[in-house]
């Protein structure tokens, strides 16, 4: 299997002091009222970035709307540009993977395409790099168009994941930034498919610094992620790198045989005193329905982590690529993260 040609390590520091690639990793989803704008604004920073060549890897990830009739016509006219569209919607998190797997920068760069995160701050990004930071990471400073509900439940899920995760994940971080090739290859080497790739960055352990900006409104086209897909990044990041729930759960069942155990010896010192045994339907019913809902959370806590165990034996692709664009020829058929080359050939 061939595989594309990509920096080894020294050549990667190398890139630090002189002339260097740079990978823009741009995951798009529906995003037609803004992709040209998204395209003049990263190709306008990046020209004027000093001793740095680029290439820009726009990964559709199925999208129903002009998105990828637009990113053609960018890669005619841009040989800079290249275009991964994916068989279906597989989500943020596998486009991300799948545009870190084509990327051959000495450095690369995640940025979505809505323009919330302004391209310019990647400037700064490359200069933190130079200087010898491996991960140099976007933390929001403020985050304008957002609801208060929307910035009340971000300062929420933060606060719950520094507290659970057994990772040290930045706070008010997204997906946002600038990694080394060896942190690129480290995150590669990861296959799993609940990804939280904020999480794999974080776990990796290389030298990160933070690069504060401002999160901007969106321009155009609408947010593309409602509540049930937030609650899902909650999950899978609470899931992927705490053990926490599963302790949640035994301590729920400690909870409740000492609430039992106290209830026990309450009815023999009341039989003691009183002569009389405890009665009422109320207090069994409610005793039932204390230990069967503790039974049943911890029964679903499990039930999580299994399903996960089952999404991985199964050991099915993590993206499937139906068209690729602006690729040499020499790199061959896609290859998932995890480095089996299991997907379409290009039409």
């Amino acid at each position: 299997m061939e595989r594309t040609e990509r920096p080894s390590a020294p050549d990667a520091a190398a890139g630090r002091r002189g002339r260097a690639l740079l990978s823009v990793v741009v995951p798009c989803c529906d995003e037609d009222a803004v992709i040209l704008e998204t395209h003049r604004r990263l190709a306008d920073v990046l020209e004027q970035a000093p001793d740095v060549d680029f290439e820009v890897v726009y990964v559709d990830d199925g999208s129903g709307d002009r998105t990828l009739d637009l990113l053609r016509g960018l890669q005619r006219d841009d040989p800079r540009v290249r275009v991964l569209a994916l068989a279906r919607n597989f989500g943020q998190e596998l486009a991300i993977a799948a545009g870190l797997q084509h990327a051959r920068g000495d450095a690369v760069v995640v940025i979505d395409a809505d323009l919330q995160d302004p391209p310019e701050v990647i400037v700064e990004m490359l200069g933190r790099w130079r200087e010898g930071v491996e991960v140099a990471y976007g933390v929001r400073i403020s985050r304008d168009g957002e609801s208060v509900f929307k910035r009340w439940t971000a300062y929420a899920f933060y606060a719950l994941l520094a507290r659970m995760s057994d990772v040290s994940i930045p706070r008010n971080v997204g997906y946002f930034r600038l990694m080394d090739r060896v942190v690129v290859d480290a995150v590669l080497a990861m296959p799993e498919r609940d990804r939280f790739f904020r999480g794999l960055v974080a776990w990796t352990g290389f030298r990160q610094g933070a690069v504060p900006f401002r999160r901007l409104a969106r321009p155009a086209g609408r947010a593309k992620w409602p509540l049930k897909d937030l609650l899902g990044v909650a999950v899978d990041s609470l899931l992927s790198f705490s053990f926490a729930p599963l302790r949640l759960a035994t301590w729920f069942g400690v909870l409740a045989a000492g609430l039992a155990l106290s209830g026990v010896g309450y009815a023999v010192a009341a039989r003691i005193v009183t002569g009389a045994w405890v009665g009422g339907r109320a207090a069994l019913f409610i005793a039932v329905l204390f230990f069967g809902g503790a039974q049943l959370v911890a029964a679903g806590v499990i039930g999580e982590y299994l399903a996960r165990i089952y999404g991985e034996v199964k050991r099915r692709p993590l993206y499937l690529v139906r068209e690729r664009l602006g690729f040499p020829a020499a790199e061959g058929r896609d290859r998932p993260a995890g480095g089996e080359d299991r997907s379409v050939p290009p039409e």
